[in-house]
């Protein structure tokens, strides 16, 4: 039985997760762009994290002339959390504040992407800071699947 609930779980976790390569993790979403980037800026708000800025690349590409698909892009962090990520390696704060990328694909889907906390450890070298990093995916994933999923 244990087994059955196993596959059962880890079918479902693969299902909403495309795919993690080049350092992004990426989970499709049972909502439009709009919806999801709503979803995810309401629960990162409710989590106490601090949203910098959301910004809609569709939107400036009208302003250019130009046609994009709805594009989304939540700018967000934690200070506490990533201080303690650039104490380990200043570096990483290239990459902080934590982005959320809410994009729709030709086919009318919509994806939420972000970077993986273990790309961020390898490309910055950032021993000592694992507990950080494990709590960070943890974080990541729950609130990728709360503004996800249906």
């Amino acid at each position: 039985m244990r087994k059955v609930l196993f596959i059962s779980m880890l079918f479902v976790l693969l299902s909403r997760v495309l795919f993690a390569q080049d350092g992004l993790i990426t989970v499709k979403s049972a909502h439009d762009v709009k919806q999801t980037a709503d979803r995810l800026e309401k629960v990162l708000k409710s989590k106490g994290l601090t949203v910098f800025d959301r910004i809609d690349h569709a939107k400036g590409a009208v302003l250019v002339g130009q046609k994009l698909l709805p594009t989304e892009l939540i700018i967000f962090g934690n200070p506490a959390m990533g201080t303690k990520l650039m104490n380990c390696q200043r570096s990483v704060a290239i990459d902080l504040p934590l982005k959320a990328l809410i994009w729709q694909d030709k086919k009318g889907q919509t994806w939420l992407s972000y970077n993986d906390p273990q790309y961020l450890y390898r490309r910055h070298h950032l021993k000592g800071c694992e507990p950080v990093i494990k709590k960070m995916e943890n974080a990541l994933h729950n609130l990728a699947a709360a503004a996800t999923k249906p």
